[in-house]
């Protein structure tokens, strides 16, 4: 099982600048990669060039970017100039993201996400990989001055058109926040899918806030980041099967995220992330493994542990 770090994954009240902490701390541990996710503070291209001039080795992928914001060439031109400026192969992942925040933030319309995800995709494919003096797009007559990132194309999906565009597209599958049984449903969708696109399946990973022998103020952030979850479809019924249903109902009649987090109980966290003391984290990624899962991207919960150095430290490398 590879493990990677997310710097930032979704918005909360924790410092600004704690992604940056994350990050050093993970290169100072030996991890591999580094994920500078994108969001109403954060835009992932900086953060990710701000990362890359902070640390001496960790890799890089910057987003999921929503598909809705920005269109392929820019995407591509951005992680090329975040590898020149750094020194390091820059990947790119692409997601859906949501109503609220492409029309509730940038204000723009969220519309055929679907086929917007697969256009981006398709584009940059080949963007992502063209040479020095090349057509920046093709037909222009601007001309490719910066080296392609060197990076993965990674596509954030749980649908099935999301799926089927990860499968013909992608070097990585993204999925966020899911259980082992979840895993294993959505990787024989992705090997369908795959083989009906007549390529090697990619790689399946998932972004799972994790926290090692937490704190209270750790867990509260964890059932944060799930309490954003209750009400999407594929997960309502899987929080309601695990006894959850209060909560759901809760979501559903449109209660905040603080009345959400209170009426979730502790055990909520053992669904769909990594919480919980060393031995029980890693039979946890055990678990996640033996669904299919190759790589396990680490969310790691900062509140009550700074720069989430207890729960880095103890699934670092060894």
């Amino acid at each position: 099982m590879d493990i990677s770090v997310v710097a930032v994954g979704r918005e909360d009240d924790s410092p600004v600048d704690e992604p940056l902490r994350v990050a050093v701390l993970a290169d100072r541990l030996g991890y591999r990669e580094v994920w500078a996710g994108e969001g109403p503070t954060w835009d992932s291209f900086v953060l990710a060039t701000a990362i890359g001039q902070a640390t001496e080795r960790v890799a890089l992928t910057a987003g999921p970017v929503p598909v809705s914001v920005r269109d392929a060439y820019t995407i591509a031109r951005g992680a090329a100039g975040v590898a020149v400026i750094t020194g390091r192969p820059v990947g790119v992942a692409l997601g859906t993201s949501s109503k609220r925040v492409v029309e509730g933030v940038h204000g723009r319309p969220r519309e055929r996400p679907a086929a917007a995800l697969e256009e981006n995709a398709a584009a940059l494919r080949g963007l992502l990989h063209t040479a020095v003096g090349g057509p920046v797009v093709p037909g222009s007559t601007f001309h490719r001055r910066l080296a392609p990132p060197g990076g993965p194309l990674t596509v954030a999906a749980f649908g099935d058109r999301a799926i089927a565009t990860a499968a013909a597209h992608a070097d990585r599958m993204l999925l966020d926040i899911v259980s082992p049984e979840q895993v294993t449903a959505l990787r024989a969708k992705l090997l369908a899918a795959a083989e009906r696109a007549g390529r090697t399946p990619p790689r399946l990973a998932a972004w799972l806030p994790a926290a090692v022998d937490p704190e209270p103020e750790s867990l509260a952030q964890v059932l944060g980041s799930i309490a954003g979850y209750l009400t999407v479809p594929g997960y309502r019924d899987m929080f309601t099967a695990a006894g959850l249903g209060e909560a759901v109902e809760l979501a559903a009649a449109g209660a905040d995220s603080k009345s959400l987090v209170r009426a979730l109980p502790p055990r909520a966290a053992g669904t769909v992330a990594l919480v919980g003391d060393p031995g029980t984290v890693r039979a946890r990624i055990d678990a996640y493994a033996e669904a299919g899962l190759d790589e396990i991207a680490l969310v790691p919960a900062t509140a009550g542990d700074p720069a989430g150095e207890r729960t880095l430290t103890a699934l670092g490398p060894a």
